[in-house]
């Protein structure tokens, strides 16, 4: 896949207009042609912009799009189907969504040791001693992406984690959101004056919708880390929409910001904020056949509707690792909705 440059323009809750250009590079091998790193940059009107970074590995393509899985009867039962529809399988055909709870937490630990030893972020680390780098987990997604762990594992580096709880809670005052971010403050406990004048670069873990609770963290870690220079933002989903947000936020002016995601940017077009599908133009995704068999999968509705373009598809965030049943509940509601269908039926149709 060749380089690629995207055009877009959006109204937004806080600006009239939405104007960028987001550029994606041919894709570089790395881990001996298993893997891959795409970088990229956002571009927005009267503002600095994001850099990104997408990653293609096996462990990503199962997380994002399908994987070949045993024909796990408790899975199943969560899906919908009985025992005896899958005696005679060997293995099912899957989609990212039905990765789900501890299943997927394994999955993310091993997508993040291939992205961590990849070489857009080889640098960033060995160029700095483990006492200049910290990672921030945003509870509760955050948490199961491992990034220190990975971390670890690359470079035997032993990184300061702070964990952050930060999360909406309703605000009627706010337009089309109804909702603000509230955020815990640091404590000094968490690491003291001698220790945060230290860090130098920071990773920030949590994925990406609308943009709200990444553009709080990072200015509420600005403020508390002065010598801060740099913010890796480690986010496997993310919007186009989201990331506009955060690339508007004035306290990155002069700090670094890199963002690191799963294979390919994510649609969210209203009023699917939260709910976001692939885009279905070939050009953002480092192996556009995935991305052709997964939307295969999903098929058409009996109108000739294209399922994976619908909220349907979507991936339901911290739902799916927390809370199997209801991520189930979730993809239901709106393929119900929007195509008079459930998962089971899906499935099985593909059987």
């Amino acid at each position: 896949m060749a380089y690629f440059s995207y055009d877009f323009a959006f109204s937004d809750v806080e600006s009239t207009e939405v104007v960028g250009n987001l550029e994606l590079e041919e894709p570089i091998p790395y881990a001996h042609g298993q893997a891959f790193y795409r970088p990229g940059r956002m571009a927005l009107e009267g503002c600095n912009g994001l850099e990104l970074v997408l990653y293609h590995s096996p462990a990503t393509e199962a997380f994002m799009y399908m994987r070949h899985c045993p024909p796990d009867a408790n899975l199943l039962e969560l899906v919908g189907l009985n025992l005896d529809e899958i005696t005679d399988l060997k293995r099912l055909w899957l989609p990212g969504q039905l990765c789900l709870g501890s299943d997927r937490a394994q999955l993310i630990r091993q997508a993040m040791v291939n992205m961590f030893s990849s070489p857009a972020l080889h640098n960033t680390i060995t160029s700095r001693d483990q006492h200049n780098l910290a990672v921030f987990p945003i509870a509760r997604e955050g948490l199961k992406y491992q990034v220190a762990e990975a971390i670890f594992e690359n470079y035997g580096y032993y990184c300061d984690e702070v964990v952050l709880d930060a999360h909406h809670v309703f605000d009627s005052s706010v337009p089309v959101y109804n909702r603000k971010v509230e955020m815990t403050v640091f404590k000094d406990k968490d690491l003291d004056r001698e220790q945060r004048d230290a860090i130098s670069v920071a990773f920030i873990a949590d994925s990406i919708a609308s943009g709200l609770v990444m553009r709080e963290t990072i200015e509420r870690v600005r403020e508390r880390f002065l010598r801060l220079q740099e913010v890796n933002v480690i986010s496997p989903l993310a919007t186009v929409r989201g990331l506009c947000r955060i690339g508007r936020t004035e306290c990155l002016q002069d700090l670094k910001v890199r963002v690191h995601v799963f294979e390919t940017l994510l649609n969210a077009l209203p009023p699917d904020y939260y709910y976001s599908a692939h885009f279905a133009a070939p050009e953002f995704h480092i192996r556009p056949d995935l991305d052709k068999a997964y939307r295969a999968w999903w098929g058409q509705d009996s109108q000739g509707n294209a399922i994976a373009d619908t909220a349907c598809a979507g991936y339901g965030w911290s739902e799916v690792f927390y809370s199997p049943r209801k991520q189930i509940e979730m993809i239901n509601a709106q393929l119900g909705e929007r195509h008079n269908l459930n998962i089971a039926d899906i499935v099985r149709r593909n059987l």
